[in-house]
C-alpha cells in the first residue's frame, strides 16, 4: 500500500510523541517495537515499568528500550496532573481527590499528558472501549473550535483503481454517533474531508449517502441527508460535496459526479437521459464542460445553474445585486451565467 509508505515517511522526517495508555496489551507492544525500529514517532508508554520489560524481553521487543515508560502508580507528575483535571472539570464539581484517582487511570493520564504539552497525540482501543477512550478526551483535550461532536472514519484500500482516488475510499462516521443530527452529519463530512487532505494528501470527493438519489425516495431519514448536504457545502465550498446519493455495487450516478467533479444538475443537464441509481459498467455518458467543475472558494458557496436561470433571474431568486454576484465570479461576464455553470454565491 503505497500510502501507508508515504505516511510513514512524512512522520519519519517530524517525529511526534505518541501515548500509548494500553502499554501492557500485546498488539501495542508489538506495533510500539516496530514504530520504535522505524523511527515513526517518539512513543509514551504507560503502564508497570517491570511487567512492560517483562513481555518486551518474552518477545525480543529489544527497540521497547528506546520507548519512555510513565508508571501511573509512581508518577512524578501526579500532582501536575491532578491539579489541572480539577481545574478543567471544577465546574463539574470535580475534587482535588477524584482528580487525582482519575489522573492515575491510563487513559485519563494520556489526555493530561497531551494538555499538559508532554505528548502530541495518543492511541488506544486494543483493549478498551470507544467510549472509554473518548470519554477522557472529550473532558480534557475537546474537540476543535466549531465542532460539536466527534467521529471515525476508516481507510478502505482496494484494488479497484476506478474507485475512490486511485482505490482509497474513506467512510465516516463507522465508530462513533449511532444517529447523527443534519448539523453533526455536516460536520462530519467536513472533518472526514480534512482527515482526506491530512493523511492522504488527496482533495475529497464527498457523496453523502441515503438511499435516496436526489429525491427518488421520500423519507424523514432522507430530509435529514439533504439538510445535512447543503449544511456541509456552506461550511466547506471548497470541497465538492454531493447528496443525497445512494450507493450499490454497480456504477452508478455518484461514481460519474464523482469522477468528473461536477454538481449533479450540471451532470444531469448534460445527461438527460441517463439514469440516476444504476448503470450498467461502462455506460456511455457525456462530460459536462469544464466549467461546471467546482472551484469557489472559503466564504462563499458553489451553486450549479439550472434551465432558464441567468444573472438576471439569480438577482431575483437569491436577491443578491447583479455587482455583487460578478464580484464573486471575477472571471465571468453577466453572458457567461448559463445553465450548467458553477457560479460562486455570496
Amino acid at each position: 500500500m503505497k500510502l501507508l509508505q508515504e505516511i510513514k515517511e512524512r512522520a519519519q522526517q517530524n517525529p511526534q510523541r505518541i501515548v500509548l495508555p494500553e502499554g501492557t496489551e500485546p498488539r501495542t507492544l508489538e506495533a510500539a517495537n516496530s514504530v520504535l525500529r522505524d523511527k515513526v514517532a517518539k512513543l509514551i508508554l504507560i503502564g508497570n515499568p517491570a511487567e512492560i520489560n517483562r513481555l518486551a524481553e518474552e518477545k525480543g521487543y529489544t527497540y521497547i528500550k528506546e520507548a519512555t515508560i510513565v508508571d501511573p502508580e509512581n508518577n512524578p507528575n501526579l500532582e501536575k496532573y491532578a491539579t489541572l483535571l480539577a481545574e478543567l472539570r471544577k465546574s463539574k464539581g470535580m475534587t482535588i481527590e477524584e482528580a487525582t484517582r482519575l489522573a492515575k487511570d491510563p487513559l485519563y493520564l494520556a489526555c493530561l499528558m497531551i494538555k499538559s504539552g508532554d505528548a502530541d497525540g495518543e492511541l488506544a482501543g486494543a483493549q478498551n472501549t470507544t467510549g472509554n477512550v473518548l470519554r477522557p478526551a472529550l473532558q480534557i483535550v475537546k474537540t476543535k473550535p466549531g465542532m460539536t461532536c466527534v467521529s471515525g472514519a476508516m481507510m478502505l484500500f482496494t484494488k479497484t483503481p476506478q474507485y475512490g482516488e486511485d482505490g482509497l475510499l474513506m467512510v465516516a462516521d463507522v465508530a462513533v454517533m449511532p444517529n447523527p443530527t443534519a448539523e453533526e452529519l455536516a460536520q462530519i463530512a467536513v472533518a472526514t474531508g480534512e482527515t482526506m487532505r491530512a493523511i492522504a494528501n488527496k482533495e475529497p470527493r464527498i457523496a453523502m449517502l441515503s438511499f435516496s438519489t436526489k429525491g427518488s425516495a421520500k423519507h424523514e431519514m432522507v430530509d435529514k441527508v439533504v439538510v445535512a448536504t447543503k449544511m456541509a457545502q456552506e461550511k466547506a465550498p471548497d470541497m465538492m460535496i454531493e447528496g443525497e446519493l445512494q450507493a450499490d455495487g454497480l456504477q452508478t450516478f455518484t461514481d460519474l459526479l464523482l469522477e468528473n467533479n461536477v454538481s449533479y444538475r450540471a451532470m444531469q443537464l448534460a445527461n438527460p437521459r441517463l439514469p440516476t441509481t444504476r448503470l450498467a459498467p461502462g455506460t456511455p455518458y457525456c462530460a459536462p464542460p469544464a466549467y461546471s467543475r467546482r472551484l469557489c472558494p472559503r466564504g462563499s458557496r458553489s451553486y450549479a445553474m439550472g434551465v432558464g436561470e441567468s444573472l438576471d433571474t439569480l438577482v431575483e431568486t437569491e436577491g443578491l445585486s447583479p455587482a455583487l454576484l460578478l464580484a464573486a465570479n471575477p472571471t465571468l461576464a453577466p453572458g457567461d451565467f448559463v445553465p450548467g455553470r458553477v457560479i460562486c454565491l455570496p
